[in-house]
């Protein structure tokens, strides 16, 4: 007797006139235009223009680019500060169906140019700020068919050679009309490089219907929590995350899906920042804590209240969140990585149950997963450890918009996506509430005597001493026990002379002693220098660090 075919479920039928609505890019752009067409964005005090304007610019972006030849799957890369272009680059050419390509200007000279290369870019927007550098590297750049100059004053860029026209000008000429294309959701509107400490850059990538869904996801998330640590309607934006930096963690496209006010410092200035912060009301931003600290230095006492920061891309160090907290700012953490669009995890007071109004403690973990994100602790084998704030694991994801490989690069995407899990490389734990606790980098972790020590645990602890500025601590060679911990400090000026290792060891061996780290978690070594090696995203360089002070006595 013939088996009958199990029953499929059934797909929906569409009516031959109905529309579709693909996730494109251009869709963030209906709500903010129907509600708050007159709200502003802001650059420096150079430009002050409404929604309506940006839209407008955003269609005269795209008949610019089309009438110096640029086509549907071309990249187009971007090379400026944050700014209002910047914001219309992040529309026009994914709308268009071209790439946009970020820059990341803090790589070398040859990195940049290896990136620029790598993704066919043909067509770059710089700020003149760069055009010497560009200018040096255009004859190793084949494909860079031309270049339009990016400038705040008047008069300059567009008679500089090898620029082929400056984007006002370019602008005031063309129409504010363009029928930007129905494209498949798929398509490819994003690619940057990832900044990555050991060989060349890697392209990840995304398209539109990833951006849109990590645009609702992360709104949601920031949505959720019922009083701090929220972004809504009635907020003013400002990144202090560079906007070639993962899009500036994505929050440009939720702040203008939410149609809110909108301000772009340019160059991180700290001055301008706190001027900036003071004279449109900013309430909502972003940014690694080497920044925030530099903007709470500038800011000389001066008190923030009702600003929200998300800390993330380092760890946010307890003595700098205490600062933080002190001058009125509501900071809390972010969780996530170039290869994840970024955003995975938020560290949003939890329910009133669960902390008291004083602990500030949840605000330093990496936080709950955000909505859509499949977020586990695995062991090697890919087996999920418990869930009770013990055991460790690496972190893996799911999430609709993690890149799906590295661009040209099979070998290397493989490995990030074994098992169909993305692989952080990141160590964790999970609570019973689901709230990740970051423990370390695997490549990081320092293993002695076989058991392992977290270098984050380590510099969250010596960073809690009042006169410690910054604190890395890294591996270093041991023939007795393979591994041990060095402290790479830099004290705050006023303890620059009177700082010692042995209050510092001390701090670690007595709170050892309390059992918040083993006793073989206390340094060997503690190494005061001016300042600590970064990567150009402003995290610690390990292992520039590890080749500078990694052998005994080094």
């Amino acid at each position: 007797m013939a088996t009958q075919p199990e029953p499929q479920p059934e797909t929906i039928v569409r009516t031959a006139s109905a529309y579709a609505y693909p996730l494109l890019i251009k869709q963030l752009l209906h709500t903010p235009l129907a509600n708050a067409a007159e709200q502003e964005i802001v650059y420096r005090d150079q430009s002050r223009y409404s929604y309506r304007e940006f839209a407008k610019r955003v269609a005269r972006l795209a008949n610019t680019l089309r009438a110096q030849g640029v086509r549907p799957g071309d990249t187009v890369a971007v090379m400026d500060w944050d700014s209002h272009r910047y914001l219309e680059a992040y529309f026009a050419i994914p709308m268009m169906g071209a790439v946009l390509m970020m820059v990341n200007v803090r790589l070398s000279n040859e990195q940049i140019a290896y990136t620029l290369d790598h993704c066919g870019a043909s067509t770059l927007l710089v700020n003149e700020d760069f055009l010497t550098t560009i200018a040096a590297l255009r004859p190793r750049l084949p494909e860079l068919k031309r270049v339009i100059a990016l400038r705040d004053e008047a008069g300059g860029s567009e008679d500089s050679e090898g620029v082929d026209g400056e984007y006002e000008a370019l602008m005031g000429a063309a129409s504010s009309d363009y029928a930007f294309p129905e494209l498949d959701e798929d398509t490819r509107a994003t690619t940057f490089y990832t900044t990555g400490t050991t060989g060349l850059p890697k392209a990840v990538y995304f398209s539109h219907r990833q951006i849109v869904l990590h645009t609702l996801a992360t709104a949601a998330g920031l949505a959720a929590s019922p009083e701090q640590q929220r972004f809504h309607r009635g907020d003013v934006y400002m990144p202090l995350t560079p906007m070639f930096h993962v899009h500036a963690w994505g929050l440009p496209f939720v702040a203008t899906l939410l149609g809110v006010k909108q301000v772009y410092p340019g160059r991180y200035v700290p001055e301008r920042i706190v001027e900036l912060v003071r004279r449109e009301r900013v309430s909502f931003s972003h940014g690694v804590p080497t920044v925030l600290q530099m903007v709470i230095n500038a800011a000389q006492g001066q008190r923030f209240e009702g600003w929200k920061i998300v800390a993330g891309g380092s760890v946010l160090p307890p003595g700098l969140c205490q600062q933080a907290l002190a001058h009125g700012i509501d900071i809390f953490t972010g969780y996530g990585m170039s290869e994840s669009c970024p955003i995975l995890t938020l560290a949003q007071r939890p329910a009133a149950a669960d902390a008291s109004s004083s602990d500030a403690g949840f605000r330093m973990r990496a936080g709950w997963a955000i909505p859509l994100v499949d977020l586990r602790i695995v062991d090697d084998q890919l087996r999920e450890v418990p869930h009770d704030d013990e055991a460790l694991g690496e972190v893996v994801v799911r999430a609709p918009w993690l890149t799906q490989g590295y661009l040209s690069n099979p070998a290397a995407s493989e490995v990030l996506w074994q098992g169909g899990y993305l692989h952080t490389n990141d160590i964790g734990r999970i609570d019973a509430s689901g709230c990740l606790r970051l423990v370390d980098r695997l490549k990081d972790v320092i293993k002695t005597g076989g058991e392992w020590i977290s270098s984050l645990d380590l510099e969250h602890l010596i960073a809690s001493h009042p006169g410690v500025a910054e604190v890395a601590v890294i591996g270093v060679a041991s023939a007795k026990w393979g591994e041990r911990p060095l402290a790479i400090v830099t004290p705050k000026p006023a303890f620059a002379d009177t700082l010692t290792e042995e209050e510092l060891k001390q701090l670690v061996a007595q709170l050892a002693e309390q059992g918040v780290v083993p006793r073989y978690a206390v340094p060997d070594q503690v190494l005061f220098v001016p300042g600590i090696d970064k990567t150009s995203v402003g995290k610690f360089d390990k292992k520039a660090l590890r080749r500078k002070y990694g052998s005994p006595g080094g």
